[in-house]
């Protein structure tokens, strides 16, 4: 049954396109509906959770061990991420995680203890991979250790791409591969081409040279039989006329004397007179037929040439259905088909030889489209890394370089002439080196920070969790102000520690773990004003004396002077 999102209740955070924490400069354009409600059951230490979600910039904070990266985990079971049975709250059968989404789309994922599961899409059961697809265009998450992802040259590629048109290329190459494709399809079937043309040449040919048509054996069958035996038809034609015409006593000579003995009573009986009459008439067919007799009886001999004509057109129509039958039909049809693939293999012999140089052409036409890509992947290159540079800095790294290189290949690939390599160094007096090489966790979680805000998300909604690991003092500070700035247009949630995020953030949610009938239970609620002052001062200094809620009075005015 499909479920429909709820009413947002009074204490429900406002959603609005842009919220008030907003940093000066451009941001990404809209993106698209977020999250509005996340319902989780028997998820960890989650019994039972109904959370309506804000929009712009949301922060989920919580003393350690509160449980704050679960509602993560909760998101990412929604991504299509791998499940364990252990995510299951002990003692339950099955753990549900529901989101709803702006325009009351839903999507759900539910996990047995058993190790089963299913996925639905609006209430309807879908594949694990439908729902990913699904949800990978409305949520992104960056784990902690979701930036390694950056580490990919796939990736590092494509924070230049996205800035760039790669269609020209793209088609150039799939012209390339689809011919180098059919070409080797052509050499790898030579030797087998070239059998089957011999096969079906010579089957076509020898059906050709019969050339059968539908029907014609059976009344070569009647010829047969007729000239097989013209002795007894003139046999038979000389007996015929021996007893109508020929013989001493014959059948019209009888019919003669019948008519004259019938002279005298049909000169006085009209019925007599009339059957005279018939009776001449019965003689003029005897003649006429005692014609056709003689005809066959003279004419009638055998002609050798004319049998073995026929008898030979049957044979060639015989032995041709015993190879291709059973009927003459089938025969014909064989001959059209083989004629046909006679001429697809010819052609291919043909194309065989013309597509090397079309290939050659083709490979041309990529190599010059692959020259203009890296072109245009050189100009975007500085641009696009002093850009992240501005951020990075901002973050805590003051002294970061970072440079986009492009190393040859010694073959086109899919995506160009070559490949892209991010070159990053965070302090001074040290060489460049690639990311992958030289990058700390926490180095890549900023980078990562950087390239979201300034490149922008690519999904309505982004989570980051403790993407502020290892920063502190002003570096906090930018870090929250980049997040402001990402939420301008996108659904921002984050679980941080610290208290200069929090602070900026439209929407303050707090994990709390208690223990209820003896067991863990972790909530999560939206905090009032009063109550994020209270949070932001514990995440200061670990109490909330009035020093502390002075300075988290600070931050807060800050925040929204910002």
């Amino acid at each position: 049954m499909t479920r429909k999102a709820r009413t947002p209740t009074q204490d429900a955070p406002a959603r609005r396109s842009t919220p008030p924490s907003a940093v000066s400069g451009p941001a990404p354009g809209p993106a698209g509906p977020g999250i509005a409600r996340l319902e989780v059951r028997n998820l960890a230490t989650i019994a039972q959770l109904s959370l309506d979600l804000g929009g712009g910039f949301c922060a989920f904070t919580g003393e350690t061990g509160a449980g704050k990266s679960i509602i993560v985990d909760a998101l990412g079971l929604l991504l299509g991420s791998r499940a364990s049975s252990d995510l299951i709250r002990s003692g339950e059968d099955d753990l549900l995680v529901t989101g709803f989404w702006e325009g009351e789309q839903s999507a759900s994922r539910r996990l047995s203890a058993q190790g089963r599961g299913n996925a639905r899409l609006d209430g309807e059961v879908v594949s694990l991979r439908e729902l990913q697809e699904w949800s990978q265009g409305r949520l992104t998450i960056h784990w902690q250790h979701s930036a390694v992802s950056l580490l990919s040259a796939a990736n590092q590629r494509g924070l230049l791409d996205r800035r760039l048109d790669t269609r020209p290329y793209a088609a150039a190459y799939g012209r390339w591969r689809a011919a180098s494709a059919r070409l080797d399809e052509l050499r790898a079937s030579m030797r087998e081409r070239a059998r089957q043309i011999d096969l079906l040449t010579f089957q076509v040919q020898e059906i050709r040279e019969v050339a059968p048509q539908s029907g014609e054996e059976e009344p070569l069958a009647t010829d047969l039989a007729r000239l097989a035996n013209l002795d007894t038809v003139a046999q038979s034609a000389a007996a015929g006329l021996e007893l109508l015409s020929d013989g001493e006593m014959n059948g019209l000579g009888m019919i003669a004397e019948a008519l004259r003995a019938l002279n005298a009573g049909a000169k006085y009986d009209p019925l007599t007179a009339q059957l005279q009459d018939e009776l001449r008439a019965a003689q003029e067919g005897i003649r006429a037929v005692v014609g056709e007799l003689r005809e066959r009886a003279e004419n009638s001999a055998p002609d050798p040439e004319e049998l073995a004509r026929v008898e030979t057109r049957l044979a060639a129509l015989g032995k041709l259905r015993a190879k291709y039958g059973p009927t003459l039909e089938d025969v014909v049809a064989f001959g059209d088909t083989a004629a046909a693939e006679l001429e697809t293999l010819e052609q291919d012999e043909r194309d065989a030889g013309t597509l090397e140089d079309e290939v050659g052409t083709l490979l041309a036409e990529v190599r010059r489209e692959g020259a203009h890509l890296d072109d245009a992947r050189r100009k975007a290159a500085g641009p696009l890394a002093e850009e992240l540079l501005a951020v990075i800095r901002e973050l805590g790294m003051p002294h970061a370089r970072m440079a986009f290189t492009l190393s040859p290949l010694e073959q086109p690939a899919a995506h160009g002439l070559s490949d892209v390599i991010l070159l990053f160094g965070a302090n001074p007096g040290e060489a460049l080196g690639p990311l992958s090489d030289v990058a700390s966790g926490g180095e890549l979680s900023r980078v990562m920070l950087a390239i979201s805000t300034v490149l922008g998300a690519d999904t309505p909604s982004v989570v980051f969790d403790e993407v502020d690991a290892g920063i502190g003092g002003s570096a906090a500070l930018a870090v929250a102000a980049q997040l402001a700035r990402l939420a301008r247009s996108r659904q921002v949630l984050v679980v941080t520690h610290l208290a200069q995020i929090a602070a900026r953030a439209d929407h303050h949610y707090k994990v709390e773990k208690s223990v209820e009938g003896g067991r863990t239970v972790s909530r999560v609620r939206l905090l009032t004003e009063d109550e994020r002052l209270e949070e932001i001062a514990r995440m200061l200094g670990g109490h909330t004396s009035e020093a502390a809620l002075r300075h988290a009075r600070e931050l807060r005015g800050t925040a929204s002077a910002g």
